[in-house]
C-alpha cells in the first residue's frame, strides 16, 4: 500500500540518499562490523551531502525542511542494515538539545560542525547502576568558581568512541528533592582532562555501533559549557524523550519489512519435500500475518510522523509506538529466522543480525515496561 505521507520532494531525497549510501556506506558495512566502529570519513560526507541537517535550521547549516526528511534516513539506513552509522542518534537524539536549548555561542561551537559531520555527539544518561531511573544518577558536577567538577561513570553510550561531544546528564544539586530538580545538562568534549572513554563494549547485536563506558574523574568542565540551565536536566530530557522514542518505532519498521522481504524471497527458492516451502500452508500463514502486522504498524507509525511534524504532543502515542513497534521486530525476526531453518543460525545469513540487532529495541530509549508505565499512568491508572 502506498504510504501518502511523504511529497514528490520527499522521494527525491530518498532517491538520492539511495544513491549515496550505495556508494559511501554500503561498502564500508562488513569492515565497520567487524571493526566494531563506523569510519569518520563517512560521517564527514554524510554531512557534506546535507544528510546530517535536513531537520536543522538553515543559519547553521542544515536545510531547514520537516522531520519527514530525517525519518526517510533512519528508514533507508535501517533497510540497509547501516546500523553500524547511527545517524540518528547524533542527528534526530542529540542535535535538538543543541537547536532548543544551546547558547547562540554553544550553536556556533558545536552545533554547526556538528551538521556538517565534523563533530560527532553522543548523550550519556544511563550509568552502571541506573537505567531508566534518570533521577536515580550519581555523577556529580559541582560547581567551584568559572568551572564545575564531574564525578562519576557512564555505561552503553553510543558514538562512545567516535564522539567529540557529549551531552552529560549529571546532578549539580545532589540534595535536591524531589531528586530530578538537582538535574543538569553539560556539554563535556573529548579530551578534557579527566574525561576517559573506556572500553568500546562487545554486544549481541549491532556489532558496527562504538557503545562504550565513559568515566568522569575530577573532571573541570567551563560553566558556559552548561545546557539550558542549571537545574533543568529532567525536564529537558523529557521533552526530547518523544522524538528519541519515535525514531525507534521508525527503525523497527523499517528492520521488520527489510527482513519480511528476505525471508519471503528465501521460501521461494528453498525447497523441501519436493517443493518450495512458500508452498506449505504454516509458511504461508505466518508471513501473512507478519506482513498484516506491519501494515497495521507502518500506518500508525506513519500517523505519529504526521503528528509530530505537526508539532502536537503525542506523548502517549510515540510510547505506545515504541513498544509495540520493537516487541513487533523482535517477533518477526524470530519468526523469519525459523523460517530459514539451520542457515538462519548461520551469520552468512544476514536475518541472524536481524534477531540479534532486534533484541536492544525494546530495551534502549526507555524499556518497553516504561513505555507501559507511562501510557498507564497518562490513562490515569496511576
Amino acid at each position: 500500500m502506498r504510504r501518502t505521507i511523504f511529497s514528490d520532494e520527499h522521494d527525491l531525497f530518498r532517491s538520492e540518499f539511495r544513491r549515496f549510501a550505495a556508494a559511501e556506506i554500503v561498502p564500508h558495512l562488513e569492515e565497520w562490523n567487524e571493526a566494531g566502529i563506523s569510519d569518520r570519513t563517512a560521517w564527514k560526507k554524510m554531512g557534506e551531502a546535507g544528510f546530517l541537517g535536513a531537520n536543522q535550521p538553515e543559519e547553521y547549516g542544515g536545510a531547514g525542511a520537516d522531520f519527514l526528511f530525517d525519518a526517510i534516513v533512519i528508514e533507508e539506513l535501517a533497510d540497509l542494515r547501516a546500523h553500524a552509522l547511527q545517524a540518528s542518534l547524533h542527528t534526530d537524539i542529540c542535535l535538538p538539545y543543541l537547536t532548543t536549548y544551546a547558547t547562540e555561542e554553544q550553536k556556533q561551537r558545536w552545533l554547526v560542525p556538528a551538521i556538517a559531520g565534523e563533530c560527532l555527539v553522543a548523550i550519556a544518561m544511563t550509568e552502571p547502576s541506573v537505567g531508566s531511573d534518570l533521577a536515580g544518577i550519581s555523577t556529580r558536577a559541582i560547581r567551584d568558581g568559572d568551572h564545575y567538577v564531574v564525578n562519576g561513570s557512564k555505561t552503553f553510550i553510543s558514538n562512545g568512541q567516535n564522539c567529540d561531544l557529549v551531552i552529560v546528564v549529571v546532578k549539580t544539586d545532589p540534595n535536591a528533592s524531589p531528586p530530578h530538580d538537582g538535574m543538569s545538562l553539560l556539554l563535556i568534549e573529548a579530551g578534557t582532562p579527566g574525561f576517559e572513554k573506556g572500553r568500546n563494549l562487545k554486544k549481541l547485536g549491532l556489532k558496527g555501533q562504538d557503545t562504550s563506558e565513559m568515566s568522569f574523574s575530577d573532571c573541570r568542565v567551563p560553566v558556559e559549557n552548561l545546557l539550558g540551565g542549571e537545574g533543568r536536566g529532567f525536564k529537558m530530557l523529557m521533552e526530547k524523550l518523544q522524538q528519541e522514542r519515535l525514531t525507534i518505532s521508525i527503525g523497527s519498521l523499517a528492520s521488520c519489512r527489510r527482513s519480511l522481504e528476505d525471508t519471503l524471497e528465501y521460501v521461494k527458492e528453498r525447497k523441501a519435500f519436493g517443493k518450495p516451502i512458500a508452498a506449505f500452508q504454516n509458511t504461508q500463514f505466518k508471513l501473512v500475518e507478519m506482513a498484516t502486522e506491519i501494515e497495521i504498524g507502518q500506518a500508525f507509525v506513519d500517523r505519529l510522523l504526521v503528528a509530530h511534524v505537526a508539532g502536537e504532543d503525542i506523548v502517549t502515542e510515540v510510547s505506545m509506538g515504541k513498544w509495540w513497534a520493537s516487541d513487533l521486530q523482535k517477533r518477526v525476526s524470530s519468526e523469519c529466522l525459523q523460517l530459514f531453518g539451520g542457515y538462519g543460525f548461520m551469520d552468512e545469513y544476514p536475518i541472524s543480525r536481524d534477531y540479534a540487532d532486534a533484541a536492544v529495541q525494546t530495551i534502549y530509549a526507555g524499556s518497553n515496561e516504561i513505555m507501559k508505565v507511562i501510557i498507564a499512568k497518562r490513562l490515569g491508572l496511576g
